[in-house]
């Protein structure tokens, strides 16, 4: 018998067993017929909703996928923002994100020039353990979801190969940018620091322009007069 199949007979046993039980406690068979419906309508309410889930942390995949791969492409900013502020939320409504979901906004992140965040979530990837698959040993409902939806991705290519291509892309650039893309973002906040930008012993130039020596320049004059003495100039010729 099949996983899918074997999963089913159990829940078919099990629903046997509690309307046994529900009888023996004196329910009436409308009151339990009632039970066993509105149990199914939340279980289905349950089901969607964690199949929406794992569908919008692939359809997040496309679409980072489609930006990290065409470097060549004039991507506005604002495009690859509203993709990693969709990263984002996918991150954050998964108490266990996978690896990948990690790396893909980092990468964006990173692209958009957003480093700190960039070595936020890189950071989680590359040092903190999670960049390897089998220390998820005990997944929430979310993530097992995940997993088994990319599963069936991988077994029959065909129901999704644009997902499966992006998935793949992204697994290579995890695998050989991922700390190449961390130490640039890290050199990137540490340019862009206040220190660096002025380091001791240099003087801003508007610091300069006050200096001593610079304030016995004398201001340009008025464009008036200007005007005025070339006026007066063509007048006496």
């Amino acid at each position: 018998m099949r996983p899918a199949g074997k999963r089913v007979a159990q829940k078919a046993i099990a629903m046997i067993v509690i309307a046994a039980m529900l009888d023996l406690l004196g329910l009436s068979p409308a009151l339990i017929v009632f039970f066993f419906i509105a149990g199914f309508l939340v279980w289905l309410v349950v089901l969607r909703s964690n199949r929406r889930d794992a569908r919008e942390v692939f359809e997040f995949y496309l679409a980072a996928d489609e930006i990290l791969r065409n470097e060549d492409r004039h991507w506005y900013g604002f495009e690859i923002s509203e993709v990693a502020d969709r990263g984002e939320r996918v991150l954050s409504s998964m108490p266990d994100p996978p690896p990948l979901l990690y790396f893909s906004l980092g990468a964006l992140q990173h692209r958009s020039g957003d480093y700190e965040s960039a070595v936020e979530n890189l950071a989680q990837l590359i040092e903190f353990g999670l960049s390897e698959e089998q220390h998820r040993s005990s997944p929430s409902p979310a993530l097992r979801r995940y997993v088994q939806t990319l599963r069936n991705i991988e077994r029959e290519p065909a129901t999704a190969p644009m997902v499966l291509a992006s998935v793949r892309s992204l697994e290579r650039g995890r695998r050989d940018r991922a700390a190449l893309l961390l130490a640039e973002s890290r050199e990137r906040l540490k340019q862009n620091s206040p220190e660096t930008a002025h380091p001791e012993g240099t003087t801003d130039l508007s610091v300069r322009a006050l200096s001593p020596e610079h304030s016995n320049l004398s201001a340009p004059r008025p464009i008036s007069e200007v005007l005025h003495d070339i006026y007066q100039e063509e007048t006496t010729a």
